[in-house]
């Protein structure tokens, strides 16, 4: 709705002389008009152009003068909500200019859910996915307000596309429903051809404090989210959760329900999760998890993490940084993260990448059975660092396996903590004897699951060479016979790197 400005006497005034303006020209013009019968269209042009020109001149003396020294007791013109000419084709949208208190003193839900309903309206006959209007890029921008909010923002479920929201801060208020979220994209019962009701949203540059009241955003059945350089506070259930749709994209963002920076004296009390993602095809990149019982959990398929540094909650606390579940069917790559005194934990995983990760403070990987099934599981080129008075392995079991294949688990290093690894190499040394033992029972992750072997015998015995033999391989224990007494190394080199069905 456009506002109707109040006018005053002194106004009037301003508005009866610029009447007589209007006058003054239609007489000027008339009078041009009549001479041009009779004279040159040159001389008629150039006149024109003059009186033009002079007429510009004083509604540029008169028009900022008028707007600079309103009359006593009046107000301004006021600003459009809407950025460009305030007629509902702008793109930018101000929820300050809808009634919004950016100094977080006044409850500002309604005027924040009026500013993004109008945001939907824009029009437009493009759309992006089947059903989704295109929305053309349009901002909402908070203008680095502080908002105080008491029930969650929501986006209408007709859906949409194509819109930004960025820049300043939303804060739950005493009174916020402790199961909801501040920002909600949720339509359940979308009607569109792909399921999706809301693509290429981003939100940046916001912060997201729940003030233990609920969660920071949920994106329900959404595709190619971005949430980015946000900061996620004091929530109470998740900081980002996503359930179904697919690509949403965090990055270089922050969350934590306490802020700390570690060493916090209630650490022990920590709880919620960082970013729960119950959806496919995801990545969270160059972010922080500072304060959690949980960092991240990961529900879905084809999921990335990548450049992470989870010190949520420690392991010795209860706490876990990454937790893979989805048992059978995890198919999840974990590249480049830093588990700073919080692990790893995978339930059933089957095509998961572990790499270029540092564990630190006896942070380890822990690998849980809920059917028992392991496949494709690699753990490579990762750095781990504990307390050496502790020892504690790199790679724990939380119960048995019984269907193991494609699992390597190698060329890890560490320091203070027990290598673990599908692979491993021993030499035994033995003066004149028959039997040589090599036990990998320190090494090896699975007890009893020895798939391949070589070894070698070295003697210098002058005038013949044993027979030799391996005669046992059993609970990770390699044995090796010669029919003669011989003294000789015996190099051993076993793997758990077996196929499927092998």
């Amino acid at each position: 709705m456009k506002r109707v400005p109040f006018i005053s006497s002194s106004e009037s005034l301003f508005i009866s002389g610029s009447a007589l303006w209007l006058l003054l020209i239609a007489m000027l013009l008339t009078r041009e008009a009549s001479s041009a019968s009779t004279s040159t269209l040159g001389s008629f042009n150039s006149k024109l152009s003059g009186f033009q020109a002079e007429l510009r001149w004083k509604l540029t003396a008169a028009i900022p003068l008028q707007l600079q020294t309103p009359p006593p007791g009046t107000s301004p013109p006021s600003v459009p909500k809407v950025g460009g000419d305030g007629g509902g084709d702008g793109r930018v949208f101000y929820p300050k200019e809808y009634g919004a208190d950016p100094t977080g003193n006044r409850e500002s839900s309604k005027a924040l859910q009026s500013a993004i309903g109008d945001a939907f309206r824009v029009q437009s006959q493009v759309q992006m996915l089947a059903g989704l209007k295109d929305l053309g890029g349009v901002v909402i921008d908070l203008q680095g307000g502080n908002y105080l909010i008491s029930t969650p923002l929501t986006f209408p479920p007709s859906g949409g596309a194509n819109l930004l929201m960025q820049s300043g801060t939303l804060r739950a208020s005493e009174t916020f429903p402790s199961d909801r979220h501040l920002i909600e994209l949720r339509s359940p019962n979308s009607t569109t051809p792909s399921g999706i009701s809301y693509e290429d949203i981003t939100f940046e540059d916001i912060l997201f404090d729940s003030s233990y009241r609920g969660g920071g955003i949920s994106v329900l059945n959404s595709a190619r989210i971005r949430i980015s350089s946000c900061f996620f506070l004091h929530f109470e259930t998740e900081g980002i959760v996503v359930q179904g749709g697919h690509e949403t994209l965090v990055s270089g963002s922050f969350l934590g329900q306490h802020s700390t920076v570690g060493g916090d004296p209630g650490e022990r009390g920590f709880s919620g999760t960082g970013i729960d993602l119950a959806s496919n095809d995801n990545i969270i990149t160059d972010s922080v998890i500072f304060s959690a019982a949980t960092g991240i959990i990961l529900r879905g398929q084809a999921n990335i993490v990548t450049g992470v540094h989870c010190y949520n909650k420690a392991t010795n606390f209860g706490g876990v940084g990454i937790l893979v579940k989805l048992p059978g069917s995890s198919q999840t790559r974990i590249d480049n993260c830093y588990l700073d005194y919080t692990g790893i934990v995978m339930e059933d995983p089957v095509q998961v990448h572990v790499t270029n990760g540092f564990f630190l403070g006896d942070a380890n990987v822990v690998l849980r059975p809920v059917k028992g099934r392991i496949s494709g599981l690699n753990i490579v080129n990762n750095m781990f660092s504990g307390n050496p008075r502790k020892m504690i392995p790199i790679i724990e079991l939380d119960g048995p396996f019984t269907n193991i294949d494609q699992v390597v688990v190698n060329r890890n290093n560490v320091a203070g903590m027990a290598l673990k690894s599908t692979a491993g190499k021993l030499t035994v040394a033995g003066t004149n004897s028959t039997r040589w033992v090599a036990d990998f029972s320190s090494q090896l992750i699975f007890p009893n699951k020895i798939s391949h072997f070589q070894y070698s015998f070295y003697t210098k015995l002058p005038s013949k060479f044993p027979v030799h033999a391996v005669t046992n391989i059993s609970n990770n224990v390699v044995v090796i016979e010669s029919a003669s007494p011989a003294s000789a190394l015996v190099s051993v080199e076993v793997d758990r790197h077996n196929m499927i069905a092998e």
